[in-house]
């Protein structure tokens, strides 16, 4: 019983925590920006453009592809994201005709959506290849790709997917390729560079076009819909963040928006690239504001930013070990007793654990949106095999002879759990929990792809700024030591929480015998 007075305090202790962190008031305005370095920027520019008028923002980084950052903006996961013309009409739309801007328009309103005027750059679709290797093989158009069958492509998985991407290409040219493969984006630059692909698809605007020297493929019988920048945004957001975002129409040209990009990869920081755009062009609101202000956005300190991730990525670790404790302690001590019940649960729970995390993730967008609500239920759901299975397995070693003691001195079943079966199995459930936690700050890391944060974003924008100072500083190494600090915790937990004579682990049969009398 002391056992469990113990855990009672240790978790209403863990809860109280959860929900302080929880209690921390919301951001006014909350921006989204999909997975790759040029949409990061755009929500950077207007995430500073918002604090220099008193808005407070947050801004919500490499979330994911199209899908995830628009069901986010439906579900009211996020206020506002940069997207383009192109991807509106066809990927969200799924228009297959030409749209109006107008068209668009009205049909985003039936969501409670709607849309900047454009930023003043078109970011369309391209397919590239290095400039030695499309020369030698006289390959200038898209339609010329028909000769060459057996170039190896190497493809982002929406863009396979997606009404304008692969698929209707190909068929658009008629190609007929034979070796296609999905790909992240930034890694197939540097696969492209390695020629262990020919060719793959790139944004017009994408600063690696120049600084790996690459062609961009002629698109010859004009596949490609324009791409024109916008922001869609909310309609019950604030009227005066609306008007500071409308700021930013028409003061983004191709050439602006690719020195923007170079900056941010070269600097291995979106921020100053942020700084980059307001020193080559004012606000109007700000100049009216402020005249003689320059705006010159700042990247936080290398210790707040790991405070940060690390902050985000306890917050996780908590909320999920709480509930999957909550859950999978029951779970167990039902799977330990015979029968259909017991084999059904730890089947199921095995069965989660073999989903690969992001498609769980991806699973409960529709339901869940892309809010921490996402995250920590996925989450949970792995982190219940370990502790169901060891719970079970804890119980199920229990010799008969105590298990007949027990019932032989009058205990009722319920006190024979909590005072006797238990206590005898908590280092066993003990050992599953810290399985557990320390398995989901590894994959808490996932949860940067639906905007959670943590410490997978630097992970995630070190790999796109190709950037490994980033992602195992800021990263790697505090995933690392967080891992390490659950284990200790646990380590000590063993030492608080359980008895000393169970802790003897080469004499179980004399402490039970001990125990029993």
């Amino acid at each position: 019983m002391i056992l469990f007075l113990r855990l009672k305090y240790i978790f209403v202790y863990c809860v109280s925590i959860v929900l302080l962190i929880s209690s921390i008031k919301a951001q006014e305005i909350t921006i989204g920006s999909k997975k790759f370095s040029e949409s990061v920027v755009l929500g950077e520019i207007t995430a500073h453009l918002l604090r220099q008028n008193t808005v407070n923002v947050e801004h919500k980084q490499r979330m994911g592809g199209t899908i995830i950052v628009w069901e986010a903006l439906k579900n009211g996961d996020i206020d506002l994201y940069p997207d383009y013309t192109g991807t509106i009409r066809q990927a969200i739309l799924k228009s297959e005709i030409d749209l109006t801007f107008e068209q668009m328009q009205q049909r985003l309103a039936t969501y409670g959506v709607s849309m900047t005027g454009k930023l003043g750059f078109n970011n369309t679709y391209a397919i590239a290849m290095k400039q030695d290797k499309a020369s030698s093989l006289g390959i200038q158009r898209i339609s010329d790709l028909k000769n060459h069958p057996s170039l190896t492509a190497g493809l982002t998985h929406e863009f396979l997917n997606r009404q304008d991407g692969w698929k209707s290409l190909s068929k658009h040219y008629n190609l007929q390729m034979e070796n296609v493969k999905g790909m992240a984006h930034e890694l197939a630059y540097v696969a492209l560079r390695n020629d262990d692909i020919d060719l793959m698809d790139a944004y017009s605007t994408d600063a690696k076009l120049l600084e790996f020297e690459l062609t961009v493929l002629i698109d010859d019988l004009e596949f490609f819909p324009k791409y024109d920048a916008v922001f869609l945004y909310r309609n019950d957001i604030n009227p005066k963040s609306i008007t500071i975002i409308k700021t930013l129409e028409n003061t983004i040209d191709e050439k602006l928006m690719m020195q923007l990009n170079q900056k941010a990869e070269k600097e291995k920081d979106y921020t100053v690239a942020a700084a980059l755009y307001f020193n080559q062009t004012k606000s109007t609101l700000t100049e009216k504001s402020n005249p003689n202000s320059m705006l010159t956005p700042t990247s936080a300190s290398f210790t707040n930013k790991v405070a940060k991730f690390a902050f985000q990525h306890l917050k996780l670790v908590l909320l999920t070990m709480v509930f999957a404790v909550l859950i999978g302690v029951p779970l167990g001590i039902i799977a330990s007793q015979p029968g259909i019940f017991s084999q059904l649960i730890l089947g199921v729970t095995g069965i989660i654990y073999t989903i690969p995390s992001l498609c769980l993730f991806a699973l409960f967008i529709p339901f869940l949106g892309t809010s921490e609500k996402n995250a920590i239920t996925a989450l949970v759901l792995y982190a219940l095999l370990p502790i169901v299975h060891n719970t079970a397995t804890g119980l199920q070693t229990i010799s008969i002879q105590l298990r007949e003691s027990a019932a032989a001195i009058g205990l009722k079943p319920s006190a024979q759990l909590t005072k006797i079966f238990l206590p005898m199995a908590s280092r066993t459930i003990l050992s599953g929990i810290k399985t557990s936690g320390i398995m989901t700050v590894a994959l808490g890391t996932i949860a940067a792809f639906i905007g959670v944060g943590g410490l997978g974003e630097p992970i995630l924008s070190g790999i796109d700024l190709n950037a490994p100072e980033i992602y195992i500083l800021q990263g790697a190494i505090p995933v690392a030591f967080l891992a390490l600090l659950i284990h200790l915790l646990f380590e000590l937990l063993d030492r608080v929480i359980i008895p000393r004579g169970l802790r003897q682990s080469d004499s179980n049969t004399q402490e039970e015998q001990g125990i029993m009398t």
